[in-house]
């Protein structure tokens, strides 16, 4: 009887474990993923275009807030060097994970709410909110190569408030 109870004990952990690592595994890419956001919010932050695309795919696509589209890591960090030296520069940018959805185990989608404050002059068209923030949403397809996770699509859109009698008709 003991035997069987431990048969039935192995049996049920056996086939548990592949949910618990599973789940460890998603824990800890969420983890690595949120880590990657932080690392460009870190960089954006000392002006740093390097750091702020160091997880950005050889190949990436980037549209950025006013819709000029990018393509290469090359081109990304190229713009951010631009931007951190003029309207950006000493910008502060706060970047928040709002949501990481798992399309596979090796792609993820990131939603990012950013808030920009400091900077010199805004692109036109673009306004900062009462508290002086530029508030955009970004989206980031992420994929986890050689074990870490790289951005191969990102964009940028600003956000207003809808006006008080709701949404254009």
């Amino acid at each position: 009887m003991m035997r069987m109870r431990l048969y039935a004990a192995c049996s049920v952990a056996l086939a548990l474990s592949p949910v618990f690592a599973r789940a460890q595994s998603t824990a800890d890419d969420e983890a690595n993923i949120r880590a990657v956001v932080q690392g460009e919010s870190d960089a954006w932050n000392r002006g740093d275009a390097e750091g702020f695309g160091a997880h950005y795919a050889e190949n990436g696509s980037f549209t950025n807030v006013i819709g000029q589209q990018l393509y290469g890591r090359k081109a990304f960090v190229a713009q951010h060097a631009m931007i951190f030296s003029t309207i950006y520069k000493g910008s502060h940018n706060v970047l928040t994970v709002s949501k990481i959805m798992f399309v596979r185990p090796d792609v993820a989608v990131v939603d990012i709410d950013g808030a920009l404050t400091g900077a010199l002059r805004l692109p036109p068209g673009l306004k900062a909110d009462a508290s002086g923030a530029l508030q955009v949403k970004l989206q980031e397809v992420m994929a986890k190569d050689k074990g870490g996770w790289t951005i191969v699509a990102f964009h940028n859109v600003a956000v207003y408030p809808l006006p008080q009698d709701g949404p254009p008709k």
